[in-house]
């Protein structure tokens, strides 16, 4: 049984949110809580499998709320949002940051169109995120972030011989949005290769995604237009239902296509078309996320001589993607995030 706590300071929200959880069998709501202090208190108290966690709430939101729990009482924590407006994106990314695992809009009202698909996807999130063992994050000493786990030992560089590096390629999905904060903020301004991101994301919520981390960063971040060319220094994020690839004459290319395994856009199709558009000059990188999707991609890169990059498993809030690329031996590196940054610079300069 999957043992829920509902932290939201409206009683309307509260009560659908535990009505439509508590549709699921495999579901139990164990309490609510009107406001962060009281889910912070409530969440020690009751050690729930899981917490929603709504944004905007008073005397503590969802970020510092979020904070202190994966502090005092590590769990996995989906943020669950009324709207995408600037404000609430800025607090869900803090709180992604902090640790949370996922955001999802809330569920409209029983009378929407929408409101069957939303609650289908607002259980099937908390199902398979209350299984993600979460780490505790510490308290700032001397001057580290607040909140964040402590950064992982190096590991030592690939031997595989590469050359130098025209199109990094990035596929995550769970907890992404914060280890993309950290990689392209370790980036350099004057990074001289273009990146291509695929993000799994709630749909409407790569707009506030896009703005957060192009705040945060020297690198421009923008969202993929079709035919745009791609330049160095620029960051491209996949747009909501678009699949993300690359021309042969270095333009943005987008697509409608099918989804892959489930995916739309799709790691592996990133991947499949930045090899065949740039052979072995691409470098892929499998970042956090729950299940597998872009290993099948990854044969492509490793097929064209390119070289993939995974992130290791202390440093994944979900080690399934990466973990899938290296359990099917198409990693050339599996690295801590804090290190990624390091060996992309070493490909992009090389020779």
């Amino acid at each position: 049984m999957i043992r829920v706590l509902v932290v939201d300071d409206s009683p309307t929200a509260r009560a659908l949110l535990v009505e439509i959880l508590r549709s699921d069998p495999e579901i139990q709501v164990v309490g609510e809580a009107k406001d962060g202090i009281e889910g912070v208190e409530l969440t020690g108290k009751l050690r729930p499998s899981l917490v929603t966690m709504d944004v905007r709430m008073p005397r503590l939101d969802g970020f510092a709320a979020t904070k202190e729990i994966m502090i005092a009482s590590p769990t996995p924590i989906v943020i669950v949002t009324s709207s995408f407006d600037a404000r609430e994106v800025e607090i869900a990314m803090q709180s992604l940051r902090a640790g949370a695992l996922a955001v999802l809009r809330k569920p409209p009202g029983p009378d929407s169109p929408a409101f069957e698909e939303t609650a289908r996807k607002l259980v099937g999130t908390v199902k398979a995120m209350a299984q993600v063992k979460v780490v505790r994050h510490w308290r700032p000493q001397g001057g580290g972030p607040a909140g964040e786990p402590r950064a992982p030992q190096p590991a030592p560089p690939t031997p595989r011989p590469a050359p130098r590096a025209s199109l990094v390629a990035i596929a995550t999905s769970t907890g992404g949005p914060a280890a993309l904060h950290r990689l392209l903020s370790r980036l350099p301004g004057d990074f001289p290769s273009p990146v291509l991101v695929v993000q799994h994301n709630a749909p409407g919520f790569m707009g506030g995604l896009v703005r957060w981390l192009d705040g945060s960063c020297d690198l421009t971040v923008k969202v993929a237009e079709q035919g745009e060319r791609l330049r160095a220094h620029t960051v491209y994020l996949a747009p909501d239902e678009r699949h993300l690839g690359v021309s042969a004459h270095g333009t943005a290319l987008l697509s409608g296509a099918p989804p892959v395994g489930g995916f739309r856009p799709s790691g592996t199709y990133l991947f499949e078309s930045a090899a065949r558009a740039c052979g072995s000059s691409v470098v892929a990188l499998i970042l956090t996320g729950m299940g597998e999707d872009g290993v099948e991609g990854l044969r492509a890169v490793r097929q064209a001589g390119g070289q993939v990059i995974a992130q290791d498993e202390d440093s994944s809030v979900v080690w399934g993607m990466p973990g899938a690329a290296v359990a099917a031996g198409l990693a050339d590196s599996v690295l801590p995030l804090d290190t990624i940054p390091i060996r992309l610079m070493e490909l992009v300069i090389n020779h």
